[in-house]
């Protein structure tokens, strides 16, 4: 059997010792495969190999990883690979924290998804990420719990983004880490960043006057603009977490209707 052929017929059985590995906790060892892989039979083993697995067991194997720690899983999933794990995501936090430490968990989502996203300098695979990441109802509310932590960022940025189109910075007044993502995202789907806008900001639209809108200071006090909290976000994902007998899919979801960009 050629080299080739030798590699097919291995991943399977890579697949299924990946997932045991993961399933009992041993993330370290689930890498060591990967890594035993990417020796043998390329990259590709591997990408394959996260293709394969099912979507919740990529999302307790990538939720234990963040852009201090290294991972071969991190680099190479399949963007729809990842997409389709972060509909799972939700299903790794203790209950208790969702509403106990509710910011806490949104750093940490948000050090997930910039672990991936800018795990290689590679602007391609980048977009495709963003793009099949937001492309769904539980990847909008990903997003928008992301922002949740820079509402004021985030809606400036909006703002300027309605303004000056594909000539946009990532400079903001607030200077904050999850604007240049923000606006990568806009770049990469212009659906996929008004739908988790929608998400966070459920009464945003599209004008010249929404610049002019501020929000209180203290993440506590009531806004006369209608704001989702990260908490109230965090849930949302909860309950978006699907059976496993059940597959993540594309939805009909409202988005904005204008071409951002054009």
């Amino acid at each position: 059997m050629s080299d080739e052929g030798n590699k097919g017929s291995n991943l399977p059985a890579l697949a299924k010792q990946v997932g045991d590995l993961v399933l009992a906790g041993s993330l370290e060892h689930a890498e060591e495969v990967f890594s035993k892989a990417a020796d043998e039979h390329g990259d590709y083993a591997v990408a394959q190999v996260l293709q394969d697995l099912p979507p919740q067991v990529t999302a307790l194997h990538l939720s234990g990883f963040d852009g201090a720690k290294t991972s071969l899983a991190t680099m190479l999933v399949p963007p729809k690979a990842w997409a389709d794990s972060l509909a799972y995501i939700a299903a790794t936090w203790p209950d208790n924290m969702i509403e106990d430490d509710p910011e806490r968990i949104a750093e940490n989502l948000f050090n997930h998804v910039h672990g991936v996203v800018y795990a290689q300098d590679d602007e391609e695979r980048r977009n495709e990420l963003l793009a099949e990441a937001s492309a769904t109802d539980h990847g909008a509310t990903v997003f928008a719990i992301l922002w949740s932590l820079a509402p004021k960022d985030i809606l400036e940025v909006a703002g300027e983004i309605i303004s000056k189109g594909r000539y946009v910075t990532a400079q903001t007044s607030g200077d904050s880490d999850i604007v240049p993502l923000a606006v990568d995202l806009a770049k990469a789907s212009e659906d996929g960043w008004e739908r988790s806008l929608l998400e966070l900001f459920p009464e945003f639209r599209h004008s010249a006057e929404m610049a002019d809108i501020e929000l209180p200071d203290d993440p506590d006090e009531e806004s006369e603009f209608m704001q989702r909290s990260t908490r109230e976000l965090l849930y949302r994902l909860r309950k978006q977490v699907p059976s496993v007998r059940s597959m993540p899919r594309r939805s009909s979801r409202r988005s904005l209707g204008t071409d951002i960009f054009s």
